[in-house]
């Protein structure tokens, strides 16, 4: 199985080509770990971001902190970091990774993004980590965040992405409408009624009501952003054992809720063609987005909001939903030195890296002791993406065809681009959907 998980991995992230990346001979032959000259074990670890990045730079310091502290001395171990960013349309980072695994070039710890836990664990790529990371530090963690597959434990979050909508609070205080927000809560949010009248008051108030990021259609961006509308609607997307769409992703329910994201474009509410920096620059009512939006703000676009903005809940339908899971660190089956990749794992993710990370980041910790540290005032957008994280948050769908499941929702967003015809988009992307996963449990 883990083979044939493999294989089909290779393909749909693209044909990897021996020669793209190392040439054509493995280099991760041998049973012992890299040594320095002063005889430290060297633990490599691959992150996804680039290396000036404002995550980057966390990364570095992180383990830069690793490295100067005792507990690398005490256990003879230097980290050495290798950054890899990912492509525009997020498959390079990914589609590398399978080639290292290919020719046994895994570094022992990789950031790997959290839906592909069950399809990574499969394919061999990740080692369980189960018993080699202390109860202690697994405890702290949201059980909505941990990486687990199978009942062990894979992977533990960097950090988590809750999402929600952000909105201007002078366009909305000019439309008169600001009291109908502004003591929302994700335990008092919206419904998708509420929302669509918001849209249509807001029409004619701004250049647009809200931006969904549609154009993010060919990232993971947009199952990320999108599949908690789906959800709060009365919709699913695969079976409990993440291999049956049929029923599901093409259900009455399923279709009704693509089709209302449609109807919402025509309704003049959102668009395909919004520009990224519209919020950012006054010009939009709202916008659907995660924390990492927070510093952008805060940074760069102070003169434009000021402190004129807040984020507000995802509407909810028959239930509630919001958006979780982030990017992870996991202990990869090709480390010759597993019991010293996990000593340098809980230090990435221990609660004062988790606070350095989401500091620079805007995210908030997936670990609860970093939350309280934090200490977030009620009221303040992390507050709100934490509270909804807590009260509302549902994770993408389980499957080792995770990438498959992706890119179908993503293919119903993008065909729904030029046709108002739901039905008929999600029976096509379902029925190849389910080839795809027939192809896995054979």
């Amino acid at each position: 199985m883990k083979k044939m998980i493999l294989s089909i991995l290779m393909a749909v992230l693209a044909a990897v080509m021996c020669l793209s990346f190392f040439g054509c001979s493995k280099t991760g032959g041998g049973t012992e770990p890299e040594v320095d000259e002063s005889g430290n074990t060297i633990v490599k670890v691959m992150v996804h971001v680039a290396e000036q990045s404002a995550e980057g730079k966390a990364y570095k310091r992180v383990t830069d902190n690793f490295n100067a502290s005792d507990t690398a001395k005490e256990n003879s171990i230097r980290v050495r970091v290798e950054y890899k960013p990912r492509s525009t349309s997020a498959t390079g980072y990914e589609t590398e990774l399978i080639a290292m695994m290919n020719q046994g070039n895994l570094p022992d710890i990789i950031t790997f993004d959290a839906p592909n836990t069950w399809s990574y664990a499969e394919a061999g790529i990740l080692a369980d980590i189960t018993d080699k990371i202390s109860e202690e530090t697994q405890n702290d963690f949201f059980a909505i965040s941990k990486n687990t597959y199978e009942g062990k434990l894979y992977g533990l979050p960097i950090q988590e992405s809750s999402a929600g909508i952000y909105y201007n609070k002078k366009i909305f205080r000019d439309a008169g409408l600001l009291s109908r927000v502004e003591n929302m809560t994700a335990d008092n949010a919206w419904t998708i009624a509420d929302f669509e009248s918001i849209c249509a008051a807001l029409k004619g108030k701004c250049e647009l009501p809200v931006d969904l990021q549609l154009y993010m259609a060919n990232d993971e961006t947009a199952t990320y952003l999108l599949y908690p509308f789906i959800l709060a609607q009365g919709g699913s997307f695969l079976s409990e054992d993440g291999l049956k769409a049929e029923g599901y992703l093409n259900s009455a329910a399923t279709i009704a809720a693509f089709q209302k994201i449609k109807n919402w474009v025509n309704s003049g509410y959102t668009s395909y063609d919004a520009s990224n920096v519209g919020f950012y620059t006054g010009k939009y009512a709202m916008y659907l987005s995660s924390g990492w939006s927070i510093p952008e703000i805060r940074n760069q676009y102070t003169q434009q909001l000021g402190d004129d903005w807040g984020i507000l809940p995802y509407p909810k339908g028959t239930v509630a939903a919001s958006a979780t899971g982030s990017w992870s660190f996991g202990i990869t089956t090709q480390t010759k030195s597993l019991d010293k990749a996990a000593i340098v794992l809980e230090w990435l993710v221990s609660t004062d890296s988790s606070v350095t990370i989401t500091d620079a980041t805007g995210m908030i910790p997936a670990r609860q002791s970093a939350i309280d540290r934090k200490n977030y005032t009620q009221g303040s957008p992390e507050y709100m993406l934490y509270d909804q994280l807590v009260t509302t948050g549902k994770t993408r769908p389980g499957t080792v065809a995770y990438p498959e499941f992706s890119s179908a929702f993503r293919g119903i967003i993008n065909d729904l681009r030029n046709s108002d015809n739901a039905a008929t988009i999600i029976a096509t992307q379902t029925t190849t959907l389910q080839n795809n996963l027939d192809r896995y449990s054979r």
